[in-house]
């Protein structure tokens, strides 16, 4: 028996492995597309979920552009500390750094998400949780930038990965803090009328 069952034609448009996964958790089917647009830095200012709302909206557009008969959804997750938007960090020195900014203190983790249908219309929201750092000392933190998995990481750290340990807490959505918010999108997907409950 599945939880849900997807009856439109349904694309993600992201390559990231985590938001397969969990899309995939509730029986939904869909197609991967990854968007191939460049992704431009913030605005001097720029509100982070705004930012976030845009950057997932383009990325749908950008595929919707190709597939014009599927409903798409793209979706973008930045870490902001304080107003800051941390992105993936350049090199292991970098992620040290930004880790070490983060430790011990209370940051956001943003989703934006987008559906676009066949029809143009489109959808967005942005989620947002609360993610606490234990704060640990130098040695912990290289040690973990120099495992790799930082790497390709926005904020430098993966909660669903080795960078478990270092969250002492979380206040909202756990699926938003891995790169999707689960709940809130099957949601609009059932709204749009792209999945519904059990077998179809």
């Amino acid at each position: 028996m599945k939880i849900y069952t997807t009856v439109k034609p349904l694309i993600l448009g992201s390559a990231s492995p985590r938001r397969k996964d969990l899309l995939g958790s509730a029986g939904i089917e869909f197609e991967i597309r990854p968007a191939t647009c460049e992704e431009p830095a913030p605005k001097p200012g720029q509100d982070p979920e705004e930012y976030a709302r845009e950057m997932a909206l383009t990325k749908a557009r950008n595929v919707a552009a190709a597939h014009p008969g599927s409903y798409v959804l793209g979706s973008d997750t930045i870490v902001v500390r304080d107003m800051d938007i941390l992105g993936k960090p350049k090199d292991r020195a970098h992620a040290y750094e930004m880790l070490k900014s983060l430790c011990g203190r209370t940051h956001k983790v943003i989703s934006g998400c987008a559906l676009i249908s066949p029809d143009g219309s489109t959808t967005d929201f942005a989620v947002s949780t609360d993610v606490e750092f234990i704060d640990f000392n130098e040695k912990v933190i290289r040690a973990y930038a120099a495992t790799g998995e930082p790497d390709d990481k926005a904020g430098a750290y993966a909660i669903q990965g080795q960078g478990a340990f270092l969250v002492k807490g979380i206040c909202g959505s756990y699926t938003n803090v891995v790169g999707l918010p689960l709940a809130r999108v099957i949601e609009l997907l059932i709204e749009m009328g792209v999945v519904v409950a059990g077998e179809s």
